[in-house]
Protein backbone atom coordinates (compact mmCIF):
# COMPACT_ATOMS: atom_id res chain seq x y z
CA UNK A 1 0.00 0.00 0.00
CA UNK A 2 2.84 2.15 0.52
CA UNK A 3 4.55 1.59 -2.48
CA UNK A 4 1.46 2.51 -4.22
CA UNK A 5 0.82 5.60 -2.30
CA UNK A 6 4.70 6.77 -3.22
CA UNK A 7 4.24 6.25 -6.68
CA UNK A 8 0.77 7.83 -6.94
CA UNK A 9 2.36 10.79 -5.58
CA UNK A 10 5.06 11.06 -8.20
CA UNK A 11 3.11 11.09 -10.68
CA UNK A 12 3.78 14.91 -12.56
CA UNK A 13 0.61 16.65 -12.29
CA UNK A 14 -0.61 18.71 -15.75
CA UNK A 15 -3.37 20.99 -16.03
CA UNK A 16 -5.92 20.15 -19.09
CA UNK A 17 -8.30 21.89 -20.52
CA UNK A 18 -11.46 19.95 -21.16
CA UNK A 19 -15.02 20.70 -22.88
CA UNK A 20 -18.19 18.80 -22.65
CA UNK A 21 -21.82 19.25 -21.55
CA UNK A 22 -23.88 18.85 -18.21
CA UNK A 23 -27.20 16.76 -17.71
CA UNK A 24 -29.08 19.64 -18.77
CA UNK A 25 -26.97 19.11 -22.06
CA UNK A 26 -25.36 22.62 -21.83
CA UNK A 27 -22.25 23.21 -22.81
CA UNK A 28 -19.82 23.35 -19.82
CA UNK A 29 -15.89 24.25 -20.36
CA UNK A 30 -13.00 24.45 -17.55
CA UNK A 31 -9.49 23.20 -16.48
CA UNK A 32 -8.08 20.49 -14.68
CA UNK A 33 -4.62 19.59 -12.49
CA UNK A 34 -4.30 15.84 -13.32
CA UNK A 35 -2.24 12.99 -14.10
CA UNK A 36 -3.35 12.27 -17.63
CA UNK A 37 -6.15 12.83 -19.80
CA UNK A 38 -8.36 9.56 -18.18
CA UNK A 39 -8.19 11.36 -14.90
CA UNK A 40 -9.44 13.73 -16.14
CA UNK A 41 -12.44 12.16 -17.83
CA UNK A 42 -13.13 9.96 -14.80
CA UNK A 43 -13.42 12.85 -12.27
CA UNK A 44 -15.87 14.65 -14.42
CA UNK A 45 -18.01 11.62 -15.59
CA UNK A 46 -18.24 11.42 -11.05
CA UNK A 47 -19.80 15.21 -11.86
CA UNK A 48 -22.05 14.45 -14.30
CA UNK A 49 -20.13 15.69 -17.30
CA UNK A 50 -20.18 14.16 -20.81
CA UNK A 51 -16.45 14.98 -21.88
CA UNK A 52 -16.19 16.23 -25.86
CA UNK A 53 -12.65 17.29 -25.73
CA UNK A 54 -9.60 17.28 -23.36
CA UNK A 55 -6.19 18.47 -24.06
CA UNK A 56 -3.18 19.83 -22.48
CA UNK A 57 -2.75 23.57 -21.79
CA UNK A 58 0.24 25.06 -23.62
CA UNK A 59 2.62 26.44 -21.15
CA UNK A 60 4.68 28.40 -23.52
CA UNK A 61 5.19 32.26 -23.57
CA UNK A 62 5.41 35.13 -21.23
CA UNK A 63 8.03 36.16 -19.02
CA UNK A 64 9.20 34.49 -16.32
CA UNK A 65 7.57 35.72 -12.81
CA UNK A 66 8.93 37.60 -10.11
CA UNK A 67 8.72 38.65 -7.06
CA UNK A 68 7.64 41.82 -7.43
CA UNK A 69 4.86 40.14 -9.28
CA UNK A 70 4.39 37.77 -6.11
CA UNK A 71 4.17 40.94 -4.32
CA UNK A 72 1.42 42.55 -6.38
CA UNK A 73 -0.77 39.64 -6.21
CA UNK A 74 -0.70 39.86 -2.27
CA UNK A 75 -1.27 43.17 -2.28
CA UNK A 76 -4.42 42.84 -4.60
CA UNK A 77 -5.61 39.61 -3.22
CA UNK A 78 -5.63 41.38 0.42
CA UNK A 79 -7.44 44.66 -0.88
CA UNK A 80 -10.27 42.35 -2.25
CA UNK A 81 -10.69 40.21 -0.06
CA UNK A 82 -10.57 43.16 2.79
CA UNK A 83 -13.65 44.60 0.56
CA UNK A 84 -15.74 41.22 0.83
CA UNK A 85 -14.94 39.96 -2.75
CA UNK A 86 -15.13 35.80 -2.52
CA UNK A 87 -11.88 34.69 -2.60
CA UNK A 88 -12.50 32.44 -6.24
CA UNK A 89 -13.38 35.69 -7.37
CA UNK A 90 -10.55 37.65 -6.49
CA UNK A 91 -8.11 34.92 -7.88
CA UNK A 92 -9.95 35.36 -11.05
CA UNK A 93 -10.30 39.35 -10.94
CA UNK A 94 -6.79 39.03 -10.40
CA UNK A 95 -5.54 36.53 -12.86
CA UNK A 96 -7.65 38.69 -15.96
CA UNK A 97 -6.05 41.92 -14.94
CA UNK A 98 -2.16 40.24 -14.84
CA UNK A 99 -0.12 40.85 -18.13
CA UNK A 100 2.28 38.52 -17.53
CA UNK A 101 0.99 35.39 -19.08
CA UNK A 102 2.59 32.88 -16.73
CA UNK A 103 1.76 34.43 -13.60
CA UNK A 104 -1.68 34.70 -14.97
CA UNK A 105 -1.56 30.67 -16.15
CA UNK A 106 -0.29 30.18 -12.04
CA UNK A 107 -3.21 31.82 -10.42
CA UNK A 108 -5.76 29.67 -11.98
CA UNK A 109 -3.82 26.65 -11.00
CA UNK A 110 -4.10 28.18 -7.69
CA UNK A 111 -7.72 28.69 -8.03
CA UNK A 112 -8.52 25.30 -9.75
CA UNK A 113 -6.89 23.43 -6.71
CA UNK A 114 -9.15 25.51 -3.96
CA UNK A 115 -12.05 25.09 -5.93
CA UNK A 116 -11.75 21.47 -5.54
CA UNK A 117 -11.10 21.98 -1.30
CA UNK A 118 -7.41 22.17 -1.44
CA UNK A 119 -6.94 24.92 1.27
CA UNK A 120 -5.30 28.29 -0.24
CA UNK A 121 -1.48 27.67 2.00
CA UNK A 122 -1.47 23.89 0.26
CA UNK A 123 -2.20 25.12 -3.05
CA UNK A 124 0.71 27.47 -2.44
CA UNK A 125 3.29 25.20 -1.35
CA UNK A 126 2.74 23.12 -5.12
CA UNK A 127 4.47 25.99 -6.42
CA UNK A 128 7.60 26.62 -4.08
CA UNK A 129 9.83 28.48 -6.76
CA UNK A 130 7.14 31.56 -6.23
CA UNK A 131 5.76 30.88 -2.09
CA UNK A 132 8.33 30.55 -0.05
CA UNK A 133 7.67 28.76 3.54
CA UNK A 134 7.41 31.49 5.43
CA UNK A 135 4.72 32.67 3.15
CA UNK A 136 2.72 29.72 3.32
CA UNK A 137 3.25 29.07 6.93
CA UNK A 138 1.46 32.98 7.09
CA UNK A 139 -0.95 31.69 4.87
CA UNK A 140 -1.90 28.98 6.77
CA UNK A 141 -2.06 30.89 10.05
CA UNK A 142 -4.53 33.19 8.50
CA UNK A 143 -6.52 30.21 7.50
CA UNK A 144 -6.39 28.70 10.81
CA UNK A 145 -7.25 32.17 12.24
CA UNK A 146 -9.73 33.51 10.48
CA UNK A 147 -7.48 36.45 9.84
CA UNK A 148 -6.59 35.66 6.29
CA UNK A 149 -6.88 39.27 4.84
CA UNK A 150 -4.59 40.53 7.66
CA UNK A 151 -2.14 38.47 7.57
CA UNK A 152 -1.92 38.75 3.63
CA UNK A 153 -1.68 42.95 3.95
CA UNK A 154 1.19 42.22 6.29
CA UNK A 155 2.81 39.51 3.89
CA UNK A 156 2.11 42.66 0.97
CA UNK A 157 3.89 44.96 2.87
CA UNK A 158 6.85 42.76 3.87
CA UNK A 159 7.30 41.94 0.52
CA UNK A 160 7.35 45.48 -0.53
CA UNK A 161 9.78 46.19 2.17
CA UNK A 162 12.07 43.49 0.93
CA UNK A 163 12.24 44.56 -2.79
CA UNK A 164 13.17 48.23 -1.97
CA UNK A 165 15.77 47.45 0.50
CA UNK A 166 16.98 45.43 -2.28
CA UNK A 167 17.00 47.72 -4.55
CA UNK A 168 18.43 50.32 -2.36
CA UNK A 169 21.26 47.59 -2.33
CA UNK A 170 21.70 47.03 -6.12
CA UNK A 171 21.80 50.72 -5.98
CA UNK A 172 24.77 51.23 -3.99
CA UNK A 173 26.73 48.55 -5.29
CA UNK A 174 26.26 50.12 -8.93
CA UNK A 175 29.29 52.46 -8.09
CA UNK A 176 31.94 49.85 -7.02
CA UNK A 177 30.70 47.61 -9.92
CA UNK A 178 31.55 50.24 -12.25
CA UNK A 179 34.64 51.54 -11.24
CA UNK A 180 36.30 47.77 -10.88
CA UNK A 181 34.89 47.58 -14.60
CA UNK A 182 36.15 49.77 -15.67
CA UNK A 183 39.89 49.31 -13.61
CA UNK A 184 40.04 46.07 -15.74
CA UNK A 185 39.17 47.52 -18.70
CA UNK A 186 41.89 49.98 -18.30
CA UNK A 187 44.73 47.47 -16.61
CA UNK A 188 43.98 44.70 -19.59
CA UNK A 189 44.43 47.79 -22.19
CA UNK A 190 47.80 48.73 -20.47
CA UNK A 191 48.76 45.08 -20.71
CA UNK A 192 47.85 44.16 -23.92
CA UNK A 193 48.77 47.45 -25.95
CA UNK A 194 51.11 49.90 -24.02
CA UNK A 195 53.63 47.30 -22.12
CA UNK A 196 54.13 45.54 -25.53
CA UNK A 197 55.12 49.04 -27.06
CA UNK A 198 57.16 50.04 -24.23
CA UNK A 199 59.28 46.46 -24.95
CA UNK A 200 59.49 47.22 -28.01
CA UNK A 201 61.03 50.77 -27.49
CA UNK A 202 63.59 49.63 -25.03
Amino acid sequence: MATIAASAKNIKEIVFEWEGKDKNGKVVRGEMRAGGEAMVSASLRRQGVLITKVKKRRLSGGRSIKQKDIALFTRQLSTMMRAGVPLIQSFDIVARGSTNAKMTRLLNDIRSDVETGTSLSSAFRKHPLHFDALYCNLVEAGEAGGILESLLDRLAVYQEKTMAIKNKIKSALMYPVAVIVVAFVVLAVIMIFVIPAFKDVF
